[in-house]
């Protein structure tokens, strides 16, 4: 017999790895299955393989040792802009929007929601330029205006907003679209909300709602006590316009009455959307946000916005618990948005994961004002996993070090686990 008949006889014997990925030793918080531990996580073909307290490297292709740091499902963040490249001027559905990519994963951000940036009329073109290009989940609300979000004019012509073609187009795509939004609208009427209703009764599907203007014409109280059906969404809660206190700074009881009956609020920080000065006593108080989320657009990311993490971090340090921050950045912004087989880690589940690091020290936070807030505590992405593929490595814990490689070491990667280096097939849905 031939080497090479005894090198194919050998690598036949020899037991293949069962899993492709072990993310080993971190402590997995995992809300929708009810887990805080200490858990080992493996992963086999893009789908959560095992969670367990012990796994034996020896059972992986690639063993990374997340000691130290937090476990969770890859995060879903249910407000975003990334309809870019249309060169649409001063446009979410244009300038204004960010490709996905390059801001979701160094996140731990697995999953975003386009907030309404298109409508029926260019949602095709969004697919095409976007949705279908990018490896971050995307997924949609169409703005009951046909154009979507061209700012000015369009946003305010209520001869586009047609609840049967945005329901239609939704049914068309209802892998992808999962809700309806409405945004920005500026007269003092209904119109653009009942609009906006009539399609997500039409369409089987929950409404977000950005206010626009806050008119006397239009009480908020009536839009979350009355319009607003259960399982609707009330995007930037924080907003400095939302009439949230009485005079000795108390949380008005219609709030509570409205999150009683069902309404969602959201956070929606965006680049206007959210002030310490509300947030902190209301949080204080209990009223804490259903989802959190960024309305990540460009003008957001680079002001006291930010990202996924800084917006989380905020909560932590306004007084919410760690879990209860990733329980409302994971399982249950994928609730609202009815995609249940995102946000938890049950083995089945798609392999989405954020490894977070929570760091200590002087920290400081801002809102959409300039006002800072002082913190000690800070998220960090160490590692974030896409369809069971590394997307992100903060400090290389996945890499092996250089000096102990081959001399003339080419590219570490393997399709199985490894997703950095272009290699790995597109991942699903």
């Amino acid at each position: 017999m031939n080497a090479l008949a005894l090198l194919l006889l050998f690598q036949a014997a020899s037991p293949q790895p069962e899993f492709d990925l072990l993310l080993k030793g971190g402590h997995v918080i995992d809300p929708r299955n009810g887990l805080n531990a200490r858990r080992d996580v493996a992963i086999k073909d893009g789908r959560i393989a095992a969670v367990e307290r012990e796994i034996l490297p020896t059972r992986a292709l690639k063993t990374v040792d997340v000691t130290g740091f937090y476990v969770t499902p890859g995060l879903v963040d249910i407000h975003v802009h990334v309809y870019a490249g249309t060169g649409m001027r001063n446009a979410y559905s244009g300038d204004l929007s960010v490709y996905p990519d390059g801001h979701t994963f160094r996140s731990g951000v697995t999953t975003v929601v386009d907030a309404g940036s298109s409508g029926w009329r260019n949602f095709p073109d969004f697919k095409d330029r976007v949705i279908d290009r990018s490896r971050t989940r995307v997924l949609a609300m169409l703005n009951i205006v046909g154009r979507g979000m061209g700012g000015g004019k369009f946003e305010q012509d209520t001869s586009d907003m047609d609840p049967k073609a945005t329901a239609e187009m939704a049914r068309r795509y209802r892998e992808i679209v999962v809700g309806i939004k409405t945004a920005h609208y500026a007269a003092p009427d209904w119109t653009a909300v009942e609009r906006a209703l009539e399609a997500g009764r039409l369409a089987d599907l929950p409404v977000m709602v950005d206010f626009g203007s806050f008119l006397p014409e239009r009480p908020f109280q009536q839009l979350v006590l009355e319009k607003l059906r259960p399982g609707d969404i009330y995007t930037h809660t924080y907003l400095a316009a939302v009439p949230m206190f009485d005079e000795e700074g108390q949380v008005l009881p219609y709030l509570f009455g409205a999150s009683k009956r069902g309404v969602i609020f959201d956070l929606g920080h965006g680049a206007g959307s959210f002030v310490f000065r509300q947030a902190a006593p209301a949080i204080r108080q209990g009223f804490t946000p259903d989802t959190i989320s960024t309305d990540l657009h460009a003008n957001s990311m680079n002001a006291g916005m930010k990202d996924m993490l800084n917006v989380m971090s905020k909560m932590l340090n306004l007084g919410m618990t760690l879990e209860d921050v990733i329980v409302r950045s994971t399982w249950r912004p994928a609730q609202v948005i009815r995609r249940q087989e995102l946000g938890h880690l049950t083995p089945g589940a798609p392999a989405d994961v954020a490894v977070l690091n929570l760091r200590y020290g002087n920290f400081g936070f801002v809102d959409v004002y300039g006002a800072r807030l002082r913190g000690d505590r800070k998220l960090e992405a160490e590692l974030t996993v896409r369809d069971g593929r590394v997307v992100w490595d903060l400090n290389g814990i996945t890499r092996t070090d250089w000096n102990r490689l081959p001399r003339n070491y080419g590219p570490q990667a393997d399709p199985r686990w490894d997703g950095t280096l272009g290699t790995a097939s597109r991942p699903r849905r």
